[in-house]
């Protein structure tokens, strides 16, 4: 239960925010234009600072760090402040009969005070970039961020108020019970990043106050590697996306579906790639962020039913673990049963693409559908028949990094999307207004309704 001193402190954060949105300022294209451009200049002045951050949390070097969370936060930001003059600009609709002479319009309203809750494995990035999105729609936040990533939550705790308006945007440390408590005051949206399990409390959270919710989940994305796939593209792009971060990307690729043909030649270059990948590192295993993911990593590895043809190795001491390659796991292996988000990747070999169709849709959706071919007809014909949030062609994650298209997930993978106008419009109250002139007011529309008002309404209503 938490305790009535931290609830108190988070009514009061919250409180001190509506107050603040009251006032009205953060309505002004000039307020909200000032914060996207106090983003940018965080990113740009102080990316020492933020990768000295990521590298102490999760091991990442200077250059991933910069690639995986600033280069995407400052894109982001610039992007929406290119475009937000537009997107708040009022959408006039056409009228029915019934309705003229009248002008009627959506306009764009922010909702309030919003929660960003952020995870630990892009700390940086999956905190501010929502962050955009809530600052772009005119709002108050909050931004918790997650306490598994503690030195990249100091730093935001630290910087934010630095760059944007330190009155209407504050930073909120804490564990699950913070979260909880801050939930418990009731937002106008809340945006939470990280598995479907937290995600589940997080709704169950926002409950009791209504609050409506944007859930970022994982799932297992699978990859899908036909016969007319090229081989060593798809490789490439597998391993590369694959040792981001230790593999604990939200949109990794979990586990790949190969058509037999090519199978073997694609693990084989798997391999290859993974090996010249991190050929010029001093170590060539991978950090795991803790100690019960590192546990639950080494499990999967040591009760699987498939074949280790590449790692395997690891070293808890120091929660480092070789990039592994399982091949042909059971359908009912603990490999294949959640999210992995670590650096294993499981290979299985497909008689066909219908058989990889009817293995992924047997499972929940997935955040992200992965499809290497040369066709197109047969890209097309994949991507129609498996949901998924989101869907790449020959490549691996690449649509997280185009804000003009929506992220999120579907089913169990989440609900909701952001990223450019999306994250805009999801922060935002679609406000329908219908304005009418006070003449013509024809008496005969008005009760008691005589013969000809009856037989006008019926055919202008």
């Amino acid at each position: 239960m938490v305790g009535s001193t931290a609830y108190e402190q988070e009514t009061a954060v919250v409180d001190t925010l509506r107050t603040v949105f009251a006032t009205g300022r953060t309505r002004d294209l000039s307020w909200r234009i000032e914060q996207l451009r106090g983003i940018e200049r965080l990113c740009e002045e102080r990316e020492q600072q933020i990768v000295d951050a990521l590298a102490a949390d999760l091991g990442r070097s200077a250059f991933e760090g910069w690639l995986a969370d600033i280069a995407s936060t400052k894109a982001e930001a610039a992007y929406a402040r290119k475009h937000l003059k537009k997107w708040m600009r009022r959408r006039p609709v056409g009228l029915p009969l019934s309705q003229l002479p009248a002008k009627g319009w959506v306009q764009y309203d922010p909702l309030g005070v919003v929660l960003v809750i952020g995870p630990w494995n892009y700390p940086f990035y999956l905190s501010v970039s929502p962050l955009v999105a809530a600052v772009a729609a005119g709002n108050c936040a909050v931004v918790k961020p997650s306490e598994l990533a503690p030195a990249t939550s100091a730093l935001l705790a630290r910087l934010l108020p630095q760059y944007l308006d330190p009155d209407a945007i504050k930073v909120v440390e804490g564990d699950g019970a913070t979260t909880q408590a801050l939930l418990a005051q009731g937002f106008d949206h809340a945006l939470f990043t990280g598995g479907t399990e937290v995600g589940r409390k997080i709704m169950a959270g926002a409950a009791p106050t209504l609050t409506p919710v944007t859930l970022e989940l994982g799932g297992k994305s699978p990859v899908i590697v036909t016969a007319d796939a090229d081989i060593d593209v798809a490789a490439r792009r597998i391993a590369w996306v694959k040792l981001l971060n230790s593999g604990q990307t939200c949109i990794a690729p979990d586990y790949v579906l190969a058509e037999r043909a090519i199978a073997g030649e694609l693990v084989a270059k798997i391999a290859e790639n993974v090996e010249r990948f991190r050929s010029a590192e001093p170590n060539t295993s991978q950090r795991i962020v803790n100690d019960r993911q590192f546990d639950r990593l080494a499990r999967l590895i040591g009760t699987t039913t498939g074949t280790v043809v590449m790692g395997g190795g690891s070293d808890r001491s120091t929660l480092r673990m070789e990039p592994t390659v399982i091949l042909d796991p059971a359908a009912d292996d603990p490999v294949m049963a959640d999210e992995i988000f670590g650096p294993i990747l499981p290979v299985i070999r497909i008689g066909s693409v219908d058989a990889a169709v009817r293995y992924v849709n047997a499972k929940p959706k997935p955040l992200a559908l992965y499809v290497f071919t040369e066709s197109t007809a047969q890209a097309r014909h994949i991507i129609d028949a498996v949901p998924s949030g989101g869907a790449v062609v020959n490549h691996i994650a690449m649509h997280v990094l185009v804000p003009q298209l929506p992220f999120g997930g579907v089913g169990a993978s989440g609900m909701g999307a952001y990223h450019g106008r999306w994250g805009f419009e999801a922060m935002s109250h679609h406000r329908a207004v219908l304005a009418k002139r006070s003449s013509p007011d024809p008496q005969m529309f008005y009760p008691p309704y005589g013969r000809l008002a009856k037989k006008l309404m019926r055919k202008v209503f």
